[in-house]
């Protein structure tokens, strides 16, 4: 995996407060009593008075380099090594880790009580304030995640999608050569090749009835078993929630750090899972036969790997760029008119709010993601050309239903790659104006004169768009019914 591609540099707090004073006051004090040294003794040494020494160890009073510089020597440490960031022993780290968690914004906002730091503090003690502190931080690093810091770091990992031209190579590499060591060759992914693949990495499946309601797999490492549920859900290639399962472990995954690190995780997963029912040798062959042939196709790949429409169009966003050369957009669209997914490298400009996110938002009426909805035909794909402020747009789209409701899945291009799908012929057409309020978010004058101020709607918004997330390093995942499930099926066969 790329991980390095995707990471952003974050030194945690720990390296934050390397070589503060405190820091450099507990290393000087723990080398004067490995000696035996009284501060009297190591004032002498340093040229510095007994009291001038102590404020030093207390982190009180910075040290002049000449006396860092005598005291290294008479212990026998390069200046280096006086300085240097790891602690001397334990007590010395939980010292410093009590010290700047004292001193974060967290504790002087709640008004935490200080606790003077010395020798005499107790071991125990010291270990406990510092467990304390530690919760308290994770406490409020759960609290953060609220929807417009999840909005923040989806509209990041876009940004990170859309550099890469949302292609993966490390990726579709390991999908690849899982494939051929299970001696794949062509066509859907069949069920026995997927339990060969599971066999391969060393899990089981097992399928359960007390699956937890908040999960869609669980995979015990422990025992090296992955569950599913014995009820198939809506929506849910069951194909598709196993390679997921999977992909945490191929691709090296670990606890999430944050909400990105989670979503991050999700895409790779996602991806994994699309390599292998889609693989990219395949897909790219029968991509680059339609092209010629001017015939591309989102249900082309939808038919010959048998998966559902939403999974081929998003796999056409991996490839067609990479391999073809041609910009695209994808977006899936509730009934309601909210985006639930996006993607774009085609300069397309969908609706983003001030975080620069674009789920949640509403989609112009005008185009085709949901003029869709008002066809009568929903067999056949709906094709239509959208006239916008960055250009003309040809976008293809089609309705499946889901737990959820019925949502539209489209991909677009501009209007000069239109020439290579099947469906450009069509003489579907409108325009969106967006986000000018008058293009379908203002209500027309006339109407509004006669209506303004004589209603009262009751609201269905999405609520899901406004809570605060659930906590945990798994949003949305009940952990105390997790831990049962494992703890009932541990034993079993």
């Amino acid at each position: 995996m790329e991980q390095n591609s995707w990471a952003t540099t974050d030194p945690g707090p720990q390296s934050a407060a390397r070589n503060t004073p405190f820091e450099l006051g507990r290393r000087l004090r723990h080398l004067r009593k490995q000696q035996g040294l009284t501060l009297a003794q190591a004032g002498t040494i340093a040229g510095v008075a007994a009291s001038h020494l102590s404020l030093i160890e207390n982190g009180k009073r910075e040290a002049r380099i000449g006396t860092l510089q005598r005291l290294a020597a008479h212990f026998g440490v390069t200046l280096d090594e006086l300085t240097g960031a790891e602690p001397p022993n334990r007590r010395a780290a939980l010292e410093i880790e009590l010290e700047r968690m004292s001193r974060s914004p967290l504790a002087t906002a709640k008004n935490l009580p200080k606790v003077r730091i010395g020798p005499r503090l107790p071991m125990d003690a010291l270990e406990a304030l510092v467990a304390m502190h530690r919760q308290l931080e994770r406490d409020a690093e759960e609290r953060i995640a609220t929807p417009e810091e999840a909005r923040r770091a989806n509209a990041q990992l876009r940004q990170d999608m859309r550099r890469r031209d949302n292609y993966f190579p490390a990726i579709e590499e390991s999908a690849a050569e899982l494939l051929q060591k299970v001696g794949y060759r062509r066509g859907p992914l069949s069920e026995h090749l997927v339990n060969a693949i599971t066999q391969h990495l060393g899990f089981s499946l097992h399928h359960v009835a007390d699956l937890p309601q908040s999960t869609r797999s669980v995979t015990d490492l422990r025992n090296r078993r992955i569950y599913l549920s014995r009820r198939a859900r809506h929506g849910h290639d069951p194909r598709y929630v196993l390679l997921q399962a999977l992909g945490h472990h191929v691709l090296g995954h670990d606890t999430p750090s944050s909400y990105g690190d989670f979503l991050r995780q999700r895409v790779e997963t996602n991806y994994f899972a699309a390599a292998l029912l889609m693989p990219e040798s395949s897909c790219v062959d029968l991509l680059r036969d339609a092209h010629k042939a001017r015939q591309l196709a989102v249900e082309d790949i939808r038919d010959v790997f048998a998966v559902s429409y939403e999974s081929a169009a998003h796999r056409m966003t991996n490839l067609v760029t990479h391999h073809l050369q041609i910009p695209v957009h994808f977006m899936r669209v509730h009934e309601g008119g909210i985006i639930y997914k996006a993607y774009e490298n085609d300069d397309v400009a969908f609706p983003t709010d001030h975080t620069g996110a674009i789920e949640g938002q509403r989609c112009c009426r005008y185009w085709t993601s949901r003029m869709i909805f008002t066809v009568p035909d929903t067999f056949n794909a709906y094709n239509a050309y959208t006239d916008t402020s960055t250009g003309t747009y040809w976008c293809t789209a089609r309705t499946e239903h889901s737990d959820q409701g019925t949502f539209s899945t489209c991909l677009g291009v501009p209007y000069v790659h239109a020439k290579w799908f099947r469906g450009r012929e069509t003489t579907e057409r409108s325009t969106s104006r967006c986000p000018d309020p008058s293009c379908c978010q203002a209500a027309p004058d006339d109407l509004r004169r006669d209506w303004e101020g004589q209603f009262l709607p009751s609201s269905s918004a999405h609520t899901h768009l406004l809570a605060t997330l659930p906590p945990g390093a798994f949003p949305g995942i009940d952990e105390a019914e997790v831990y049962g499930f494992l703890s009932r099926h541990a034993g079993s066969d």
